[in-house]
């Protein structure tokens, strides 16, 4: 089989592509030929040794998420059968003993209880891209938050996959989504995507690059209400700040990522408006146990299969071509998901 191996924390060139012998599933587990492996950001940060507790040491292969046609099943395995398209649920790829490892790889073996079937609407290259954003956003907006009807729902890096997918979850919900976006270039092509269903969207950038007073639009936009919830993975310095003073009373900005620059934050807004500042991971919900990661999974392939959830992939990359898509990744001029496929698919 085809397998990613990182051997020393680094650079793109730290991305080595192997061939190993297939594996043969033993009793209760199943083989996953890889159709799509979904790309995230937390894998940029692994191989650097920024995310060492998803990674572990080296060598490891990167990969959270994966999905394919099962190759063959081990003994005492009844409800999954070879030609079975699935998703690899999103408690399979952990180091260590207790986990299955990353899926950069061509084959996947895992425990039969930890694949879900899934529904004809999703197509081979996206079965691999469906956890991250989607359960990561379900999972915040939906299990946490309990948004509601008519609620506002902001959304920084409305180009990202996680994003565009909070925004389909905040809408079948009945909120109101809006998204974030440093740029009109860059909102004028969000717009044009079939998958983004914000309301609007709201610059947070002037042309030479420094950060508008865009608090103030949302206070217009909600009739000086504000917004009553911000699922961002920026969150810093005079974003954060901006976000603050945007929110409604009882607002909550929830924090799933630190792509923006350290800086201050004037957090003494939050006491007068009695809103909070939450952090959050899908980890969060895997910790939860099996119950409540079954219900989410659940709840995802059931948008998809109604056609409330879209995914949109905003790049395709052979798994040979790994370093390539690395680099195309950490550029961020992509729309939506990017996608690794193993050679041969």
């Amino acid at each position: 089989m085809q397998i990613v191996i990182v051997k020393e924390f680094g650079g793109i060139d730290r991305l080595e592509v192997e061939q190993q012998p297939t594996p043969t599933p033993g009793p209760g587990q199943v083989l996953v030929r890889l159709t799509s492996i979904g790309m995230n950001h937390a894998e940029l940060m692994g191989r650097r040794g920024e995310y060492k507790i998803s990674t572990g040491e080296p060598p490891f292969t990167p990969g959270l998420e994966g999905g394919g046609v099962i190759e063959s099943v081990g003994d005492s395995v009844h409800n999954l059968t070879a030609g079975q398209r699935v998703v690899i649920g999103p408690s399979a790829p952990r180091p260590g003993g207790d986990g299955f490892g990353g899926t950069y790889r061509s084959h996947y073996l895992v425990d039969a209880q930890l694949v879900y079937p899934a529904p004809d609407a999703i197509p081979d290259d996206q079965l691999g891209t469906l956890w991250l954003p989607y359960l990561t956003a379900w999972g915040c907006l939906i299990w946490q938050q309990n948004i509601q009807p008519g609620q506002t729902v902001a959304l920084p890096a409305a180009s990202s996959s996680v994003a565009l997918a909070a925004a389909q979850i905040a809408r079948a919900a009945g909120a109101i989504p809006y998204g974030l976006t440093r740029s009109p270039a860059k909102a004028e092509r969000i717009r044009a995507l079939d998958t983004a269903v914000f309301e609007d969207l709201i610059i947070t950038h002037e042309d030479d690059g420094t950060m508008r007073k865009w608090h103030r639009d949302f206070k217009q936009i909600t009739d000086g209400r504000g917004i009553d919830v911000f699922f961002d993975p920026v969150a810093s310095g005079d974003y954060l700040d901006t976000e603050i003073r945007a929110l409604a009373n009882d607002g909550c900005v929830w924090v799933y990522g630190l792509l923006g620059p350290k800086g201050p934050v004037d957090v003494t807004p939050l006491i007068r408006k009695r809103a909070a500042i939450r952090g959050w991971g899908m980890s969060t919900l895997v910790a939860a146990g099996p119950a409540e990661v079954q219900a989410g999974c659940d709840a995802v392939l059931r948008g998809f299969e109604s056609g409330a959830y879209r995914q949109e992939v905003g790049g395709k990359f052979p798994l040979s071509d790994v370093r390539h898509a690395h680099t195309t990744m950490e550029r961020g001029e992509h729309l939506g998901k990017l996608v690794l496929v193993p050679d041969g698919e």
